[in-house]
């Protein structure tokens, strides 16, 4: 058989000629030949089931640069990876479903006011003297900062905790943090971390920049919520390290992104709804790096209080040597 024509290739593989010609100009599915002189498309045959491949990818939703990606992969990599994007298409739409059922109670008037309760311990671990790690655990804001370069970097690490305390807005809270940082040595040039969750009812604001981190057990199920903004995490995310590489490399320390540092405020940002049962987790790295995740579940999920929470991690963290500052809160939705 010999090749088809534009038309006829779209009915054979169920697509229209524009799509076709749309898919050509990205990289998506070339033509077998094109007239040097009309600049007609012509279609092989075998490049009909690769066309429906397409097709079908473009129905669940696929963007058409990861389309190219899933096409050029071996079937069995491209299997995972359309099951690895129907994952987060489906995380995504609960999150969304959340959320929207979040703003409908708001606007309707019918928030729900959980009873919770709340913790927060610092230590200098084992191997310094000086703590400059904070925490934080109130009725309206929990957090924790990890301070660094110098002696300013614990009033540092207080200054970002101080200023979502005042209750402003977040964005104007963390750039009057960001100001106030900047401004408490020059010469040292003090950063901090920080990761907050701001608490209105039910509905948290997580708040993050840094390497510090926010877990949440719900369910039973522990997830971290926060990506460490940290060089080697982005080596990690550009497939330059392993995870495992990452956890011993002499960089695992330098960050990216804090507060007090490069050309302004780079912070994630994410709304949450606090549902009954959930046990949030926040920390610095001194604790995250030497308490396996196993144990922050367990602990987590047998705490009879935040307090207990916080302080059985401290202590874990100093049996298992903890030669950095530590801190942690903990947040517990109860009714």
């Amino acid at each position: 058989m010999g090749l088809l024509t534009i038309g006829a290739f779209a009915r054979a593989a169920g697509l229209t000629p524009k799509a076709l010609r749309l898919y050509d100009e990205l990289g998506v599915l070339t033509p077998a030949a094109v007239d040097a002189e009309s600049g007609y498309r012509f279609y092989d045959p075998s490049q009909v089931a690769h066309a429906r491949l397409v097709a079908r990818l473009r129905e669940i939703g696929m963007p058409l640069a990861a389309v190219r990606e899933v096409c050029a992969l071996p079937p069995s990599q491209a299997a995972d990876a359309v099951a690895g994007f129907w994952q987060r298409v489906s995380a995504d739409t609960s999150a969304r479903a959340r959320l929207t059922s979040a703003l409908v109670q708001h606007l309707s008037g019918r928030d729900t006011m959980n009873d919770f309760a709340y913790a927060a311990a610092i230590d200098p671990g084992t191997a310094r003297d000086d703590n400059e790690d904070r925490a934080y655990a109130g009725e309206q804001l929990i957090a924790v900062a990890d301070g660094a370069r110098g002696p300013f970097g614990a009033a540092a690490a207080a200054a970002a905790i101080d200023a979502l305390k005042d209750g402003a807005e977040v964005l104007t809270a963390l750039a009057s943090a960001d100001r106030t940082i900047r401004g408490l040595s020059p010469d040292d040039q003090p950063v901090t971390t920080l990761t907050a969750l701001v608490l209105r009812g039910s509905q948290l604001t997580l708040v993050h920049v840094g390497d510090t981190r926010a877990y949440l057990l719900r369910d039973g199920e522990l997830s971290l919520l926060t990506q460490d903004h940290s060089w080697v995490r982005a080596q990690v995310d550009q497939g330059r390290l392993t995870a495992q590489e990452a956890a011993t490399h002499p960089q695992r320390a330098l960050l990216v992104r804090a507060l007090g540092w490069s050309d302004g405020v780079e912070a994630d940002l994410a709304l949450r709804t606090a549902l009954p049962g959930d046990r949030y987790l926040l920390c610095s790295d001194g604790l995250w790096t030497v308490v396996a995740r196993e144990a922050l579940t367990e602990v987590l999920a047998s705490a009879g209080s935040p307090q207990e929470a916080v302080d059985r991690l401290i202590a874990e963290a100093r049996t298992a040597g903890a030669p950095d500052n530590l801190a942690c809160a903990a947040y517990f939705s109860i009714a």
